[in-house]
């Protein structure tokens, strides 16, 4: 499992508890939970005598060192908006199991959808998973065929379109716009200075990539004045 600890829509909880039934059908099996440390897990993962089978990682900027060696991506969240972990673990091609997120496009190969968020049914579909090889490795290659749509530059692009789109429809801006046109501009030159750095973070191949580069993606005519402050820059 990999997210945010500290948030309570993800659930981790509940993928904890599932650890419990998991271990009776696959004893030689271990959760990965990468996150920032949670106290409440922890006790949990020890009042449940799990602390054998439960490795608690904390965060790390590079989950691919998991992702190489995963059986499986246990996804017990409530909600979710676009899914950045779907999509990183099937690049990778690792089965996910989800609790009722029909929603997510993303989900869409590789994935099975459970709706009984009990602990006991969830681990029905993790062991049948993890005992049956043909199977993962039948998901795992959907998992990677459904990602084809996917490409690093697609996903930046769409990623401005929503940052910029967002920004425009704002109801807070408008009043923004009124009273300072300059302003309004360095609000969203910063919005997408913050999602470059989460790029960058979250993949090399973005390292280099600056925002000159960005004002050059053609369909963009909402950046027109934002490329004429960056040039007189």
């Amino acid at each position: 499992m990999i997210g945010r600890g500290n948030d309570k829509n993800k659930r981790f909880d509940l993928g904890i508890k599932t650890m419990k039934y998991i271990i009776h059908e696959v004893p030689q099996s271990e959760m990965i939970l990468i996150s920032k440390i949670n106290i409440f897990l922890q006790k949990l993962t020890k009042d449940l005598n799990l602390e054998n089978y439960i490795k608690f990682v904390g965060y790390t900027p590079n989950p691919a060192i998991y992702y190489k060696n995963a059986s499986l991506h246990l996804f017990p969240t409530v909600c979710e908006s676009f899914g950045n972990v779907l999509v990183e673990t099937k690049i990778y091609g690792i089965p996910n199991v989800l609790v009722g997120l029909d929603y997510v496009v993303a989900s869409k190969g590789g994935t099975v959808i459970i709706y009984d968020d009990s602990p006991l049914s969830l681990s029905k579909v993790v062991v049948k998973i993890l005992k049956n090889r043909k199977y993962k490795q039948k998901l795992g290659q959907s998992a990677r065929n459904s990602m084809k749509r996917f490409n690093n530059k697609l996903i930046l692009k769409r990623w401005v379109k929503i940052i910029i789109s967002i920004y425009n429809g704002k109801e807070n801006y408008q009043k923004l716009r009124k009273e300072d046109k300059k302003m309004e501009d360095k609000v969203a030159i910063k919005l997408i200075e913050n999602q470059l750095n989460l790029l960058k973070h979250r993949n090399k191949e973005f390292i280099n990539l600056t925002l000159k580069d960005i004002i050059n993606i053609t369909f963009m005519e909402n950046l027109n004045r934002i490329k004429k402050i960056l040039l007189e820059n």
